[in-house]
Parts: structure tokens; C-alpha cells; sequence
């Protein structure tokens, strides 16, 4: 019996040993995915901001500047470019939208972002655009990788529609999470007009063309990440934008039209951390808490298989063949002696 025990502890050891690595190499890489239909909306403010009157071309400081960012999940658009890809694919169909102190628009930029499920690595595909311009992307774009490393990242940036490196600058404590903090500096640079602009009776598309007035744009980007989904958890940006000479300076070498620095707003930043927390558990369940577990599992049942081997090959260990268990020799099969008749004892002597 303790042998048999021992076979199927055996068994199950190697069964629990095998699942270990099939969960995190395996099964991780197609279940940790992000969903092609996900719908997350993000509310940025500056305050105070330095703004742009486009009525007047004075730039005046404001109480704050508000910037809206949706990323809405395109599923038709998804399934239609996998059948081309070969893997799973997320159509992220972005929109900017900046808004001034009184709530009208300041410009709009919408963005088409094409991405692998998994690793988040740009995926060329008809649509892929920024502002109704075609882009082919290199690098990250608004996520990071599930389990970010310690090193920097090509990330994309709409407004020069280039990649330049994101660089890791340590790990952090925010709100209870350990993150990894990022940093890009964009230096200043010649970038197109938004299609979408408050100015009256100009067409942004031929604004530059017709007046000669050109728009420059730097920033410093920040980024707190939680390595395990490869989530940013909060964001901010120092940004600066500038429209330089021109006729439509009135003779100005050059006027600010957007400064601020950038903030999530609190109750975003609360419900992110939050989101982020419950599926930073999820990750690891299939990485790390799992796999750890059915490995631990796999070795303790291999040590009470060979415990129980051991045991019942030690001398004492099960019954002696031939011998009963009080330690006497076993009568052997065969037909059973009638007892003789009883013998009379005879004369003395005999």
C-alpha cells in the first residue's frame, strides 16, 4: 500500500512541477491581454496656464486650461486587421481634447493607435495616424509593457510624430504602489497645426502656408508606472507651445500660446490606482503566485512519495514473507494431519 501511495504522489508531483512553468510561459502570454473593446477617459487640467486668445493674438494667463483624453477600443477595426496580423490586435481610436477657462474648445487631436495585445509593440496597419496624417509608430504609446523592466523605451510622440527614448529614473513609492518613474524631454521643435482650432475664417491645414506663422512645441513628460501591468498610475507634463513670425504676429518674432504644467486630475488619479491595484493581482496570479505555488506543491508531494518509498522498503517495514505477524513461521498450504488415536502408555521400560 505504501508503495502504491507513493506511485501516485509521484505522479501528482510531477503533474503540479510541469504546470508551474506551462502557466508562466504558456498561459500567461495568451491570457494577460488587453481587451480590444476598453473605454477609459482621462482629465488633465493645468493651473494656472498661459492661453492664446486667438481673437486678439495675446497670450494671457488663466485660471486653468483642461485637457479631456479618451481611448476607445475599436473591436470591428481589431478583428478586421488580425485576420491580416496573425495575433491578437487592440485598435485604440484616441482623442485630445483642450479645453479654456470658459469651457470652449482650444483644439482637438484625434489619434489611431495599433497595438499587440500583449506586448503592446506597434502593429503597422492601414489607419494608423495622428490628426488624419499617417504615422507608422515605433515604440510605446500611452502603456507600457506587462512586466516593465528597469530601462528606457522608445515612446511615441504625437505632437512631432516621432520616437525619441523615455528613460527610467528610479523606483518609487505612490499611493501604496511600488512604481517605476519615467522621463522624456522633447526639445523644442517645428510641429503641424491641430486641423481643429478656434480661429476664425483661417484654415488650420494652410494656416502655416498662408501666413508664414509657424508653431513650435517642447515638453517634458513624466510618467509613474506599475511594472506588474505596465500601467502608468499618474502623469504629468511641463508643456510649452509657440506660434514664431509670420504675419499673423503682427510683426512679433514670437507669442506663447499654450504654458502650463500638467496634472491628472486627484479623483482620476484615485480611481487609476485602484483600477491598476486589482488587476496587478490578476498579472501576478498567472506569473509569479501560481506557478511558486505548484512548484512548492510539486516538491513537498515529491518528498512524501519518497518518504513513503523509503519507509516501505526499510527492513520491518511490512511483514516478513513466511512468517505471521507474531514473528512465527507461517504453516505452509497442504491437506490438514487427522490427529492418530490416542497411545497407551506401556510397562516400564518400554
Amino acid at each position: 500500500m505504501r508503495r502504491r501511495a507513493s506511485l501516485v504522489l509521484l505522479s501528482f508531483a510531477v503533474f503540479f512541477a510541469a504546470l508551474a512553468p506551462v502557466l508562466r510561459w504558456y498561459a500567461f502570454p495568451r491570457l494577460a491581454k488587453i481587451p480590444p473593446g476598453q473605454y477609459q477617459e482621462t482629465v488633465l487640467e493645468a493651473r494656472p496656464a498661459t492661453l492664446l486668445r486667438y481673437d486678439t493674438m495675446r497670450a494671457e494667463q488663466v485660471e486653468k486650461v483642461t485637457i479631456v483624453q479618451t481611448l476607445k477600443g475599436n473591436v470591428e477595426e481589431s478583428e478586421r486587421i488580425e485576420r491580416h496580423a496573425g495575433r491578437d490586435v487592440v485598435v485604440w481610436d484616441s482623442l485630445s481634447h483642450v479645453q479654456g477657462p470658459d469651457g470652449k474648445t482650444v483644439s482637438q487631436i484625434p489619434e489611431r493607435y495599433i497595438f499587440d495585445a500583449h506586448t503592446q509593440a506597434p502593429v503597422h496597419a492601414p489607419g494608423e495616424m495622428v490628426d488624419g496624417d499617417p504615422v507608422r509608430r515605433e515604440g510605446i504609446e500611452f502603456k507600457w509593457p506587462f512586466l516593465t523592466e528597469k530601462r528606457d523605451y522608445a515612446y511615441f510622440d504625437a505632437q512631432t510624430r516621432t520616437s525619441a527614448p523615455i528613460h527610467y529614473k528610479g523606483t518609487r513609492t505612490f499611493r501604496g504602489l511600488e512604481v517605476y518613474y519615467f522621463e522624456q524631454t522633447v526639445p523644442w521643435t517645428k510641429v503641424p497645426y491641430p486641423k481643429k482650432m478656434p480661429i476664425p475664417g483661417i484654415d488650420a491645414a494652410t494656416l502655416e502656408e498662408r501666413t508664414g506663422t509657424t508653431r513650435w512645441y517642447t515638453t517634458t513628460r513624466m510618467f509613474w508606472v506599475e511594472p506588474v501591468t505596465g500601467a502608468p498610475v499618474n502623469g504629468e507634463e511641463i508643456h510649452t507651445e509657440e506660434l514664431r513670425g509670420g504675419s499673423l504676429l503682427g510683426g512679433r518674432d514670437r507669442v506663447t500660446a499654450f504654458s502650463g504644467h500638467v496634472r491628472m486630475r486627484e479623483d482620476y488619479v484615485d480611481r487609476t490606482v485602484a483600477q491598476v491595484s486589482s488587476q496587478r493581482g490578476l498579472v501576478l496570479l498567472l506569473v509569479s503566485r501560481l506557478p511558486w505555488t505548484f512548484l512548492g506543491l510539486g516538491a513537498g508531494l515529491l518528498a512524501v512519495s519518497l518518504l513513503l518509498e523509503a519507509r516501505s522498503r526499510r527492513p520491518g517495514g511490512d511483514a516478513a514473507p513466511g512468517r505471521d505477524e507474531g514473528g512465527a513461521p507461517a504453516r505452509g498450504p497442504g491437506p490438514a494431519r487427522e490427529p492418530g488415536p490416542a497411545r497407551e502408555p506401556g510397562p516400564a521400560g518400554m
